[in-house]
């Protein structure tokens, strides 16, 4: 015999009333169904759940630690038919996605703060690689979006660009190259370059920013690497929007490059046609593209 878990329901507002009549009353049942649907539950758990020598309905110790395993166990099945309606309007289980570290995180973390102020079903996992990891991630996890700096485009790929971001070729102050002028490639591989190393375990991402030097430092991270710019360990590009301050401040200084000192790239928005958005996708990406349209890309005024 299966439990009946409406009579968890009963036996809660009959302890809430006091009485089988004012809990049949409130249920709009008879007294007799009530009655019926405690004692049923009673013989299937093999226990008194209720004191019947008191006037008003009373639990038993066995009752009151039943009771609340019962209402969490109501609440649990809310939770269940509040997913499976939300799923229903079309929501999926779960939203993967994989971003590139070289992107600013702010928009992304709002984008994410507006979608769960929706109460939407949709579990959301967030993944940070690097470089060809990112791509990588997405193939292998089957992963539905990614925000990527730059990819292998596919026949099913389909991407929508995102504002573009700046990086600065940087170094401190008090590094060798700070303030020399016009230095030339060969200047540059004199002296060691700060990278961020490619996440993916195949290695195929060929970073053409390089510098071809032989003294490279590779790092997991642009925390990381800000961190080993401001200690002068070398030199290297960083995105802007991560070394703004430092600019302004003068920790950080721009490095007078012959072959240029900035470079623009337009990240973009990737999801695959084999694997079609559901709602929360769709939401996620509308949220994302009018995050990254407020957010400040650019160089600020006085640092050109």
């Amino acid at each position: 015999m299966r439990i009946d878990v409406d009579a968890f329901k009963v036996l809660e507002v009959l302890v809430e009333e006091g009485s089988f009549a004012k809990a049949a009353e409130r249920l709009h049942k008879a007294q007799s169904a009530v009655s019926y649907q405690i004692k049923k539950l009673e013989q299937h758990l093999g226990v008194s759940l209720l004191s019947r020598e008191q006037y008003r309905a009373e639990l038993t110790a066995e009752g009151r630690v039943i009771l609340a395993e019962g209402q969490r166990l109501l609440s649990h099945l809310a939770n269940i038919e509040h997913l499976a309606s939300r799923f229903s309007e079309g929501w999926e289980p779960k939203l993967e996605l994989v971003i590139d570290g070289a992107l600013p995180m702010e928009p992304i973390m709002t984008a994410l703060k507006r979608m769960a102020e929706h109460q939407i079903p949709t579990k959301i996992q967030l993944n940070m690689e690097f470089l060809g990891g990112v791509q990588h991630r997405f193939e292998r996890d089957n992963a539905d979006l990614m925000l990527v700096k730059d990819y292998r485009t596919g026949p099913y790929y389909h991407a929508k660009p995102l504002p573009s971001i700046t990086s600065v070729l940087v170094a401190a102050p008090h590094h060798p190259l700070a303030g020399r002028l016009q230095l030339t490639l060969t200047e540059l591989q004199q002296h060691v370059e700060l990278t961020i190393e490619d996440s993916s375990p195949v290695k195929t991402y060929r970073d053409e920013l390089q510098f071809g030097g032989d003294k490279v430092f590779y790092l997991s991270g642009f925390i990381m690497k800000k961190n080993a710019l401001l200690k002068g360990l070398g030199f290297g590009w960083m995105p802007d929007f991560l070394v703004r301050d430092e600019l302004k401040a003068g920790l950080l200084t721009e490095i007078d490059f012959v072959g240029g000192s900035r470079y623009t790239f337009v990240p973009q928005l990737v999801s695959t046609l084999e694997r079609p958005l559901g709602r929360a996708g769709r939401l996620f990406t509308e949220l994302i593209l009018e995050e990254f349209a407020k957010e400040p890309m650019g160089i600020p005024e006085g640092l050109g």
